[in-house]
């Protein structure tokens, strides 16, 4: 039986609600999200690294999870938060509920909690940092103890570790090469679908080494997580991209960084 559990943030506010996915506590910062469906590709996006997403439309879960509709290879969040969690899904492409898909990956839910109130307070306040806990003792100590995201560089922790090939055209069609600090793999895809060969090197790939493949027509800074400003590897990347004449664009995080 699902037990009681505590959203509480750094300001003091407490919101209380039922555990669901897996039994463990979360720490990091909460946002929210006005998506109205999609909870699997936020829940996968690694931007959210580090952070406890709540979900503002009132019911989630409905659909349950697939195979299909993931933004990288694991559940990036380290918490979610909702109205009301569906145990019952329904879906011709689901393979397991929500709740089980989160215990598969050790994130902890909360549902039952007031989302409206909740987002009008990240809203007012800004973001800050939370956690979702079983027992409030001690809990705000533990929470303000956590790292604030502001001066975290959280790039490394979810970029590729190797250079791939994202899809083939042929050799006549531009290559771009995508500097992944955490990207998202339908951005890839609609990379691939406007006629690019897409090459996706690690984000501290040095561009020298980028550059030495003569086929590269333009280079991406892919979206991510954390604080813009704590990637020093990705700044100095951008200044080496600038002095060069290869065209450069940017989403996200990635746009945040050529604005530095």
């Amino acid at each position: 039986m699902p037990g009681k559990a505590f959203l509480i943030l750094e300001d003091g506010t407490i919101f209380e609600g039922t555990q669901f996915g897996w039994e463990g506590e979360a720490l990091g910062e909460v946002v929210f999200n006005t998506s109205m469906s999609g909870y699997q590709e936020v829940l996968t996006d690694p931007s959210y690294s580090g952070q406890i997403v709540a979900m503002t439309y009132p019911m989630i879960g409905n659909y349950g999870v697939n195979d299909e509709d993931v933004e990288s290879s694991r559940v990036q969040v380290s918490g979610f938060v909702v109205k009301e969690y569906s145990k019952t899904y329904s879906n011709f492409r689901a393979t397991r509920s929500l709740d089980d898909y989160l215990k598969e990956y050790k994130v902890p839910g909360i549902e039952g909690v007031d989302t409206r109130k909740l987002t009008r307070h990240i809203r007012d306040k800004g973001a800050m940092r939370a956690g979702i806990f079983f027992d409030k003792a001690g809990a705000l100590d533990r929470l303000r103890a956590h790292p604030p995201m502001a001066g975290l560089d959280l790039t490394r922790n979810v970029m590729c570790q190797k250079p791939y090939t994202f899809g083939q055209h042929s050799d006549s069609c531009p290559t771009i090469a995508v500097f992944d600090f955490g990207v998202k793999t339908n951005i890839l895809r609609l990379l691939k679908a406007e006629g690019f060969n897409v090459i996706v090197y690690p984000g501290i790939t040095p561009l020298s080494e980028v550059l030495k493949n003569s086929t590269i027509k333009g280079v991406f800074l892919s979206n991510g997580p954390g604080d813009p400003d704590a990637v020093e590897y990705a700044k100095l990347l951008v200044k080496d991209i600038i002095k060069t004449e290869v065209p450069c664009f940017g989403i996200c995080l990635g746009h945040q960084l050529i604005a530095l």
